[in-house]
């Protein structure tokens, strides 16, 4: 995080509605704010600092959201999330933010009543970004806090950035991976990286993993280059500045994602956006073992991608 002698020494708290997003080229460049979950932890306040930073990084707002239930069986099993505790959160995360940042941000505190997938992407609606941390659970609860952060990217209609509680600004980390399949339906997600590889100054790994027999030939670089070029190309036109490395490997998806997350800033992955479930384990799996901010990028089905499933 930056440090707060470097910038301005409070931030103002707003509650003007933040203006609407607007999506361009298709992509994902929108000018809406970076909306973030505030959960009251202290590990929670790292994800508002990995927020804060993609604001400023971004020049646009923060919105600090925070759910509470609906009075009835819900509330009985969460007595800790009342109005009263929730707005306590808030302004303890709106004070973390003044004292990192100052008046370089607009903040919004955003307390709202009922479930939290409903909470959340109702607040991202029109946002630029949409940030949860992920908690240190273990074993089924993992992967249970996982499908549920994919329930939430399938609802919401921007990236979801999910960021480990153990996350740390690290300066140099400016480079960006991006998993692709080699099809347009990873257009979506190569679009993100390539345009938060450009914020950050920094450069792209575009892994794709081989899932079938290797020939002995070596034919299978040369089909997996091609499949990686073809669905580079329209963004690497774009971000003519970003340099790109393509890592074809055999191994496991997930392993090469956890291999390549230590040289990079952000690990980009693609979903299926939707009311049906995502059923991604990729996705799921990676959440789970990367020790990187993990963004999911929702595709947008088209009539023409649906015909390639």
């Amino acid at each position: 995080m930056a440090s707060s002698t470097n910038l301005q020494d409070s931030v103002q708290a707003m509650d003007e509605t933040v203006p609407r997003g607007d999506l361009l080229m298709g992509g994902w460049e929108r000018t809406g704010p970076v909306v973030v979950e505030v959960d009251g932890s202290a590990e929670g306040l790292r994800v508002i600092d990995y927020a804060c930073t993609e604001a400023m990084r971004s020049g646009v707002g923060l919105v600090l959201v925070a759910a509470y239930p609906a009075r009835g069986p819900q509330a009985v099993h969460k007595p800790w999330q009342t109005p009263e505790r929730v707005g306590e959160f808030l302004r303890i995360a709106a004070a973390h933010v003044r004292r990192q940042v100052g008046q370089a941000l607009q903040v919004t505190l955003a307390p709202a009543e009922g479930a939290r997938a409903k909470v959340l992407s109702g607040a991202a609606r029109d946002a630029r970004l949409l940030v949860v941390g992920r908690a240190r659970r273990r074993g089924p609860e993992r992967l249970i806090a996982a499908r549920a952060n994919l329930a939430l990217a399938r609802r919401s209609d921007c990236p979801l950035v999910v960021v480990p509680g153990s996350w740390k600004l690290a300066p140099g980390h400016r480079d960006v991976a991006v998993g692709t399949d080699g099809t347009v339906l990873s257009s979506e997600a190569v679009e993100f990286a390539f345009q938060a590889a450009a914020e950050r100054q920094g450069n792209v790994i575009a892994v794709h993993a081989v899932r079938r027999p290797l020939s002995p030939d070596g034919s299978w670089v040369r089909e997996g280059d091609l499949a990686l070029a073809e669905v580079l190309a329209r963004s690497a036109a774009d971000y003519p500045e970003v340099q790109v490395t393509r890592y074809l490997t055999n191994r496991p998806v997930v392993a090469a994602l956890v291999h390549k997350a230590h040289e990079v800033g952000l690990v980009v992955l693609g979903a299926h956006a939707g009311r049906l479930p995502i059923g991604d384990p990729v996705a799921r799996r990676a959440m789970v073992a990367v020790a990187t901010p993990v963004a999911i990028v929702p595709h947008k089905p088209t009539a023409y991608t649906r015909r390639l499933r």
